[in-house]
């Protein structure tokens, strides 16, 4: 067995602490699935007998206790790790829910946006302009999904749905995965980059991929739509804008940002043919929470490691 994957009878022995923004329905099915009571807020001292805590963030104090097993109720896992050195032992799973499917229908949504002028239109209306402009067919065009994990996957798979060519850029080269027509690897997507018309990036912060959209991938995409539904860190903002004024990026679409909220004076709202849509792709659901809280419970109960744990030397 995984060593961060706690023994059954162990988990139905530690206390079971929640954050106190988890809401009422979602700490009622807490204690249903584990038939455990739920304890809601802390503060003082660590525990010292085993837990288990559900929320946002892990704080400090409970770093130092007997941690065996923290489930985020968001998707994305940076700050968590970020914070400090995780805990010896402890496993960490998050929330993934129904978020590919969300964040699927978001990137389709600006994709079909794209093609059928609307950002165009809406600036005419806004001039009281007649204008009629030619649509464009996304099927036979190509898509480059950086990111071939679950939410990867699902924003191919429906691009794909549409007869949109899909490219992912993941770890391993060729391998198969659903939703992409091809794999390549980082090292090697320069011509995927060339031919794109949309470029999605689904990619988590890590030390690997902060900063990883930078000047020379901008300077490649051929006046593509850049998306970024992953981590606003993993772009340079000053390269982005570079790429947006010289027209190597033809648009761009941010619902994320490399700092969050962003104020009124922000640059973001002044960059060229950019939407900024405030980190709503793929905003998690309490059902989305328990599904996945359950489906881990399921799973370490029977001893295996959970769909959704967290390797916590790479990030996710």
């Amino acid at each position: 067995m995984n060593e961060n994957v706690p023994a059954p009878g162990l988990l139905t022995r530690a206390r079971l602490l929640a954050a106190p923004a988890v809401g009422a329905s979602v700490v009622r099915d807490l204690e249903r699935i584990t038939g455990l009571p739920v304890e809601q807020g802390f503060s003082g001292a660590p525990p010292q007998e085993p837990f288990i805590c559900v929320g946002a963030a892990l704080p400090e104090a409970l770093r130092g206790g007997p941690l065996v097993w923290f489930h985020s109720v968001n998707a994305g896992t940076d700050a968590l790790l970020s914070a400090g050195p995780w805990p010896s032992g402890a496993l960490l799973t998050r929330t993934v829910g129904r978020m590919g499917e969300r964040i699927a229908q978001y990137v389709l949504a600006w994709v079909l946006a794209d093609c059928q002028s609307v950002p165009g239109f809406a600036a005419a209306h806004a001039r009281a302009e007649w204008r009629r402009v030619p649509s464009e067919l996304a099927s036979g065009q190509t898509a480059v999904v950086y990111g071939t994990g679950r939410i990867g996957s699902s924003v191919a798979g429906l691009l794909r749905a549409c007869g949109i060519r899909t490219v992912g850029v993941g770890r391993a080269p060729g391998a198969e995965r659903a939703g992409f027509d091809r794999v390549v690897t980082a090292d090697d997507d320069t011509a995927s980059l060339a031919s794109a018309r949309w470029v999605v990036s689904t990619l988590p912060l890590t030390p690997a991929t902060a900063g990883f959209f930078g000047a020379e991938r901008f300077a490649g995409m051929g006046g593509a739509t850049f998306v970024n539904v992953g981590r606003g860190a993993t772009v340079d903002m000053r390269a982005l804008e570079d790429g947006l004024r010289s027209g190597a990026v033809g648009r761009a679409v941010l619902d994320v940002l490399p700092v969050e909220p962003a104020a009124p004076d922000d640059p973001c709202w002044r960059l060229p043919r950019t939407v900024v849509t405030s980190h709503s792709a793929g905003i998690t659901a309490d059902e989305d929470i328990i599904t996945d809280f359950a489906a881990c419970w399921d799973a370490l109960a029977a001893g295996r490691v959970p769909a959704t744990a967290v390797d916590v030397v790479r990030g996710y």
